[in-house]
């Protein structure tokens, strides 16, 4: 019991949680309250659009090719493999950087699960160059990910172990 009070445990538990609600009730709002559908377009600025976009692949459109099951099996999988690294690594910088990857990993999953695709809502784009429409959850994970290569490259004090995929 000891060992799940831990700063690194608490902090990126509740960090994971955070990104996980925050993404479900900005989705919540802007499809099930306002009842944004797909093909919704609002110009915010000259390079930025506020979309909706459905995703029927995984991160930034991979994989979708694969049925929506088979897609869901890779999020699970992924998801476990993650959780188990960060039950057993202690690095605070870590523990953060995996729960953000799976606290956006898990809302686009529950999306799969709802809707059958991953709403997408942030296109930036300059003159025929358009970047990938993503959500907070893509956010999260790919903040997650720079966190966790940060962690590994850094470096480590005298005794500290260094991170363990």
């Amino acid at each position: 019991m000891i060992g799940v009070l831990k700063p690194s445990i608490l902090w990126s538990l509740v960090l994971g949680i955070d990104v996980l609600i925050l993404d479900r009730l900005h989705k919540l709002i802007q499809i099930d309250h306002f009842g944004w559908r797909g093909g919704e377009v609002i110009n915010i600025a000259p390079f930025f659009d506020y979309v909706l976009v459905w995703n029927t692949g995984i991160s930034y459109g991979l994989l979708g090719g694969l049925t929506p099951q088979m897609l869901l099996a890779v999020m699970v999988l992924a998801m476990v493999a993650l959780a188990v690294w960060w039950w057993k690594d202690e690095s605070l910088l870590t523990r953060l950087g995996i729960a953000l990857a799976i606290g956006g990993a898990l809302s686009n999953a529950i999306d799969r699960v709802i809707y059958g695709a991953v709403a997408d809502f942030f296109h930036f784009y300059w003159g025929d160059f358009s970047w990938y429409v993503f959500n907070i959850a893509d956010v999260a994970i790919s903040l997650g990910v720079v966190l966790l290569i940060w962690d590994v490259l850094r470096p480590k004090a005298g005794g500290e172990k260094p991170a363990s995929p």
